[in-house]
């Protein structure tokens, strides 16, 4: 938990962005996290209901703050993709939480930030179609199940084979890649699996699930990506949407050290990357 406070402070102290110009977001109300999650796990979640299964799953145990927290994620990630629709790039510092079901948590994620964002920015007829490009380490199994049967939403997840969850559930397209791919292989995949869904698809916005334990550091990763790797991989994903014209709103899912500096450094690849980016577009 403590990596999304220092990944601000790492941003602040390279000058990508200033505390004064910060966008706070407000806590979501519960009638948006419905859109996509039963009334019921909902009730469990804000009553801290520790007995249930449906709430067990998270891993974690649940408390006002954490709660707290998890709706000002959802809330980022809706700013986020907002923004994305005016400005062509945004992105979200907390997110990715992708392992969260309709209607339960799992992987230390309790409500599905992205797919939220997508069912409030489609009620509010600011889009129609989108595209859930996940490069966590970790398959993206809750949103692939969140939307097996909507045709306005394609889920696309590129991740270990091998790594959790142990299940792993239909995505519109999923690559899944052996443990100790690095950055030559991985950059290839993604360059060809990019450029045929963004063709095909043509979304209104893409929700870009950007996690670092892809990294060969992480300690729950299983693939082997350096640094530059990583910064390559943002870059390849940020100008392809951006030469397409279309909005990409980015959240920075898993990543997973003891280490909490590096760690937000490393998450920091992905603000520094858009910034550079964007400054010279």
């Amino acid at each position: 938990m403590a990596k999304f406070g220092r990944i601000f402070e790492h941003l602040v102290s390279e000058g990508i962005v200033t505390t004064e110009a910060a966008i706070k977001p407000v806590p979501v109300p519960r009638e948006w996290l419905e859109l996509v999650h039963s009334p019921s796990y909902v009730s469990k979640v804000f009553g801290h209901c520790r007995e249930s299964e449906a709430v067990r799953q998270i891993g974690l145990p649940l408390s006002t703050p954490l709660v707290y927290r998890s709706r000002l994620a959802v809330a980022g990630t809706i700013r986020a993709g907002r923004l994305a629709l005016d400005c062509s790039i945004a992105c979200n510092i907390a997110g990715g939480s992708h392992h969260a079901f309709r209607d339960h948590g799992s992987g230390f994620c309790i409500f599905n930030d992205v797919a939220v964002a997508i069912r409030i920015l489609q009620s509010e007829n600011l889009i129609d179609r989108a595209l859930v490009l996940d490069l966590d380490v970790h398959q993206g199994d809750g949103t692939a199940t969140i939307f097996a049967d909507d045709p306005s939403v394609f889920t696309f997840s590129m991740h270990c084979s091998s790594n959790f969850p142990l299940r792993k559930r239909k995505s519109d397209r999923d690559i899944g890649l052996p443990r100790g791919t690095g950055d030559e292989k991985y950059l290839a995949v993604l360059r060809v699996e990019l450029d045929s869904i963004i063709s095909k698809w043509r979304p209104d916005i893409v929700f870009y699930n950007a996690g670092v334990d892809s990294h060969m550091e992480d300690k729950l990763g299983l693939l082997a990506l350096t640094d530059n790797g990583i910064a390559d991989r943002d870059l390849m994903v940020l100008s392809t949407c951006h030469s397409e014209s279309i909005p990409i709103a980015a959240v920075v899912g898993g990543g997973y050290s003891d280490d909490i500096d590096q760690l937000a450094h490393r998450h920091a690849i992905l603000q520094r990357t858009a910034s550079e980016f964007f400054a010279a577009s």
